[in-house]
């Protein structure tokens, strides 16, 4: 293993370490232990794929990977574990006071009552996530046209000879209508690869994808029977509870409705399919995976190439299996038992009962789980694959025995600690002892220590002595300082939770963490101001299109992670935002520069000191708010060209438009009328930084002008009040008050009669409706 795999992952370790307090942090999807150290993995994973060093042993990339997956599975379980299960109504519950609530609703309730039943359902979506990329076949050009072609060849020639064997229809089913009639032979392959490639989809969990590949294999018809996995779902009739996250709930609230009513006469016509022997064994194998069941499981496994899929397969029917059982025994319901079940009602268990049946339940699970340690996979690492005996003892949550397991081989010389394989199993297990620690889940003493040890001794033969310090510290040694070498090898390509870790180290060090934040946010913008060209010269036209920033632009970006890691730099932060949102408004580029307000902390916002730097702050988040309404209104514009609108649906409409225009003209008037971006406070680069701001108002100004007007031209039309509106704008920006006409006179002399030239047209526009007097809208004006 490379070297810098070792500090990476002491790296992490350090940092977790100094936030044990914070349980949270510890089990963050994305910055907690085990995620950093999955992440750790993947990235050597591939950098050994990538490189060119020669030959590396397969055994070196598998475990790898294993240990990548195992990490993931610790992130996805370990949290549910560790924090509060939450709080659902039981499906009796949800059946007694609506008992037309939908089926989804019924089978998140079932999952949610049931701790073990909720981890195999978070099992496996781990497994699925951790498989393999699906095939992609290749795009149809033709449905059956080898066959088609046969049969019309034969048709045109008279000649029969050419049809014989294949099939008399070209309807999907035709092939298994007669065992002695087939496709052609192209087309018979191309059949199995499309099902190949759909049962991968279906073991990934990819079933959206699964639907996309049966367009493109012109079999649409597939897709009907993979979407028929989908649990009923009403939300309009249903009061179900909502995971935080849900990103489904903006779609579904507008009382439509999807998924499968008749989801049992689904699965049992799958189950007829996978156990139908003239099908394909592809064909059979998906619908054995779309309906997982102990009546489908030799089929379901018959498909299982490696150890990983047995143990998705055996998930799958445990956990399809748990939730129709629990849906019998509610009649389904109103969607899965008609009037009937509405009529007979539900009856709520006594807690007596549903803990005996849970823990009935939960042995047979474990049976089932400990059988899969003897089970012969064809491919990939066997099931005594000591990544394999962690995964499942993980599921099964006996840590204790895995740990001590591994202990006592290192003790008995059971390991070949000459083998590759050896540093990464033993990092693993420390690190993992020490994940444990952190989280307060108790850990064998006696084991914990061997582990350690032997780890201190792969660190001793792998040249990291530095690291031992911090290891050893795990046993009882402090030796933390030793650490802070490794603050110098980060670089300014380091993401931000590198960035993070380093200055958490800095502080274990003794360093002040605000310094070494601004400091480095400071040189990094230094050194890419000398890069980036200056704002000097014409003035830009307006960017606005999302586009992906250069290198040097993207680093500029990046220098404020520095100071918006800890509140105690929000102050550094403020002013360093303000100055790199200036820079890409002076270049025109304002989709760059919103994308950095997208990232900054919402309590800058509440910083008032110093106070020119807070308003500069404010004024940007004005021309932001305006923009996003200009949008808006194009958007909203947009729907209604594109779309022939109802009735109600076009008094909708033209509400929300007006609302949108009417908010879009009282926001950019109070821009234009606020000081937006001016600035007389002296500063030590107060010229450049004054100089700047012009060049911002000469940008923006003309176009925020000319876009709000162009707004409310083209509304005049359906609101009579906008072109009376065009000329409010026009005083407001002839009025020596505010002075905007000298953003269009000292900035580009084209933008001015640009607008000119919209005012001469919104003029002949007040004459659209009748009359003669050109000055009638004017007046009105006024």
């Amino acid at each position: 293993m490379a070297d810098p795999f070792y500090s990476s992952c002491a790296d992490v370790l350090s940092v977790c370490q100094a936030n044990r307090q914070d349980l949270d942090a510890l089990l963050d999807p994305k910055t907690g232990f085990a995620s950093r150290l999955r992440d750790l993995c993947q990235d050597q994973l591939k950098e050994i794929l990538a490189s060119d060093v020669g030959y590396i042993p397969q055994e070196k990339i598998d475990a790898l990977r294993m240990e990548s997956n195992t990490w993931a599975l610790l992130q996805c379980i370990m949290p549910h574990r560790k924090q509060q299960f939450p709080e659902w109504p039981s499906p009796q519950q949800l059946l007694q006071e609506n008992p037309y609530t939908p089926t989804s609703t019924l089978a998140q309730a079932i999952m949610h009552s049931s701790r073990l039943f909720y981890e195999l359902v978070i099992v496996r979506e781990w497994l699925h996530d951790t498989a393999p990329p699906p095939p992609v076949p290749d795009a149809a050009t033709g449905y059956w046209k080898f066959t088609k072609y046969q049969l019309m060849q034969a048709l045109r020639t008279g000649n029969r000879m050419q049809s014989d064997g294949l099939v008399r229809e070209m309807d999907p089913d035709a092939p298994n209508r007669d065992d002695a009639r087939g496709l052609a032979a192209d087309d018979a392959n191309y059949e199995k690869t499309v099902a190949q490639a759909l049962y991968a989809c279906v073991r990934a969990g990819k079933l959206d994808e699964a639907i996309d590949l049966t367009k493109k294999a012109q079999q649409p018809w597939r897709a009907a029977a993979i979407r028929g996995s989908t649990l009923f779902q009403w939300r309009g009739i249903s009061s179900e509870p909502r995971d935080e996250g849900d990103d489904d709930i903006s779609t579904f609230d507008d009382g439509s409705w999807r998924g499968n009513k008749r989801r049992k006469f689904w699965k049992s016509a799958c189950v007829h399919g996978a156990l139908n022997s003239s099908l394909s064994d592809p064909e059979r194998a998906l619908f054995a995976s779309l309906a997982p069941s102990s009546q489908t499981s030799a089929v379901l496994k018959s498909a299982c190439r490696t150890w990983e899929d047995y143990l998705w397969a055996q998930v799958s029917i445990m956990c399809e299996e748990k939730q129709s059982a629990e849906m019998l025994r509610l009649d389904g319901g109103f969607w899965g038992g008609g009037m009937t079940a509405v009529e007979k009602g539900v009856s709520i268990p006594s807690r007596e009962e549903a803990d005996q049946e849970e823990l009935e339940w939960e042995k047979e699970v474990e049976s089932t789980l400990k059988s899969l340690s003897t089970v012969q996979a064809p491919e990939g690492a066997p099931a005594d694959n000591p990544f394999h005996i962690s995964q499942l003892s993980i599921i099964l949550g006996s840590m204790d025995e895995l740990l001590e397991g591994f202990a006592s081989g290192i003790r008995d010389g059971s390991f070949d600690t000459t083998s590759p394989e050896f540093p990464t199993l033993t990092r693993f297990f420390a690190h993992l002892c020490l994940f444990l620690q952190l989280i307060d889940i108790p850990v064998p003493p006696l084991a914990t220590q061997v582990i350690l040890e032997a780890y201190l001794q792969v660190l001793e033969v792998a040249g990291q002595r530095k690291l031992i310090a911090m290891y050893a510290g795990a046993l009882g040694d402090n030796a933390v300082d030793r650490y802070a070498m490794f603050l110098t090898s980060l670089e300014l390509t380091a993401d931000v939770t590198e960035r993070r870790e380093a200055l958490v180290r800095a502080r274990d060090h003794g360093l002040d963490m605000q310094r070494v934040a601004a400091a480095t946010a400071e040189r990094t913008i230094e050194k890419v101001m000398k890069i980036l060209p200056p704002l000097k010269g014409p003035l830009p036209p307006v960017q606005s299109q999302p586009h992906q920033p250069s290198n040097p632009e993207t680093l500029l970006l990046r220098s404020i992670e520095w100071t918006t890691i800890m509140p105690e730099t929000y102050d550094n932060a403020l002013e360093q935002a303000n100055l790199i949102i200036r820079y890409f408004l002076g270049t025109g580029d304002i989709s760059v520069a919103r994308g950095l307000l997208d990232v900054l902390p919402d309590q800058l916002v509440s910083i008032s000191e110093p106070e020119d730097i807070a308003t500069e702050y404010i004024h940007y988040r004005q021309l932001f708010h305006v923009w996003v309404l200009f949008e808006r209104i194009a958007d909203i514009t947009g729907i209604e060209i594109a779309n022939e609108l109802t009735k109600d649906a076009k008094v909708a409409w033209l509400n929300e438009y007006k609302a949108l225009v009417d908010e879009a003209f009282e926001k950019t008037v109070k821009l234009f009328t606020t000081e937006w971006l001016v600035s007389d406070v002296s500063r030590v680069d107060g010229d450049r930084r004054r100089r700047e701001l012009i060049r911002v108002r000469q940008i923006f100004i003309p176009e925020l002008v000319i876009r709000l007007h162009t707004i409310l031209y083209e509304s005049r039309t359906r609101l009579p009040k906008s072109l009376t509106r065009t000329f409010e704008l026009t005083n407001v920006v002839a009025d020596s008050k505010h002075k905007l006409y000298e953003d269009f006179v000292g900035g580009n002399d084209v933008r001015l009669s640009e607008y000119l030239d919209n005012v001469r047209r919104a003029v002949l526009g007040g004459l659209e409706g009748g009359g003669s007097d050109p000055f009638r809208i004017l007046v009105a004006a006024n």
